[in-house]
């Protein structure tokens, strides 16, 4: 199956800028050549990820109620245990919400974006990326009895994103659009490490993916980002190999009801560059037309820390493009520009 993407490299969501224009500025001149689509940074309180939901979705609800805000002494989480607790109020059996922010926010990137379009800054054929928090990452902070609430909130927010992804449609062209499902908690509550989500963490994920991509017309381009998150760092988990991320991304490829365009995936720390296990399962991956890119570009040890692992991988794989491991959101470096700038120099390097 032919893939409609061909890009070298993916930027994952999150970029060090300040702002939406200055994000896609950045993005236009450093990768104007190298992506498909751009995203609009995910900056301001979107950079806290599903932090975003837990504030603008939960806080606030007539439904829910925080049982225990955050032990950190800024009243800011600095890792997964020092978010805030949320619970469905006794009694509720039905949670909905009226509209989404972050699709309020996508729409209002979308009119700069087109503007710099118009201007000539992005490139008139770049799609407009919008990365959305697969369910369970989004609705994680339900610690108290995750399975009962989850029971609640989870398919309160899948028709929420089935119903806000309508309305983000009738502003943005479907070929102009590049929707990305970022699977995080998802990917570590398979590993077993998300203490409070208990069981049934492969039926949760394998529900959402044959639910939610389906709803997306064919002139959409998908993708799946499957990563072991960066809250405080990178990763929250590390993972034996790479079998887990192969397994999860052959069913969203099979069972999302459409194309799979492309899938994201995180690689190892880089001391296991060289490490033969932890790359051959993706022996195992069966893209059937999605472009693979590999999450395998790391500021610590640069262009060649990048080689080392390119070549391993390309063991088990033929033809894949790479990125960083996630997105820049909480590792910007001292100067976000320059971030991106030595971004750029070292996934060229590969060219050569």
């Amino acid at each position: 199956m032919t893939s409609r993407i061909s890009s070298e490299l993916l930027l994952v969501g999150s970029l060090p800028a300040d702002s939406t224009e200055s994000a896609l500025r950045a993005g236009a001149e450093l990768f104007g050549g190298m992506v498909f689509a751009l995203p609009d940074g995910e900056t301001g309180p979107r950079r806290a990820w599903v932090g975003y939901e837990r504030e603008r979705l939960c806080r606030n609800h007539p439904d829910l109620e925080v049982v225990h805000e955050s032990d950190s002494p800024s009243g800011i989480p600095r890792h997964a245990y020092e978010t805030p607790v949320f619970r469905v109020r006794d009694g509720v059996r039905n949670v909905k919400w009226d509209s989404w922010p972050r699709i309020d926010d996508a729409i209002a990137s979308y009119q700069t974006f087109r503007t710099l379009q118009d201007q000539g800054v992005i490139p008139r054929e770049m799609r407009f990326q919008v990365g959305l928090p697969f369910p369970s990452s989004a609705m994680n902070a339900f610690k108290v009895s995750f399975a009962n609430d989850y029971a609640v909130v989870g398919g309160a927010y899948e028709e929420l994103v089935l119903r806000e992804l309508k309305r983000l449609m009738e502003v943005i062209p479907p070929s102009a659009l590049a929707i990305q499902w970022d699977v995080c908690y998802e990917t570590l509550d398979n590993e077993g490490v998300i203490a409070w989500m208990g069981e049934g963490a492969w039926e949760r994920f394998i529900g959402s993916v044959s639910r939610l991509a389906r709803a997306l017309p064919q002139e959409v381009l998908v993708g799946y980002h499957f990563c072991y998150g960066t809250f405080p760092d990178w990763p929250m988990y590390e993972a034996r190999d790479m079998s887990l991320l192969v397994r999860m991304a052959n069913f969203a490829i099979a069972n999302s009801g459409r194309p799979v365009d492309w899938i994201h995936m995180a690689g190892p720390k880089y001391l296991r560059s060289e490490e033969d296990r932890f790359f051959s399962p993706l022996g195992e991956l069966r893209p059937a037309g999605a472009r693979i890119f590999l999450g395998i570009v790391l500021s610590l040890d640069g262009v060649p820390g990048l080689k080392r692992r390119h070549a391993t991988a390309s063991k088990y794989l033929s033809d894949f493009g790479v990125s960083l491991y996630c997105g820049f959101g909480r590792q910007p470096g001292e100067d976000g520009m320059e971030t991106l700038r030595e971004h750029r120099r070292v996934v060229q390097s590969l060219r050569a």
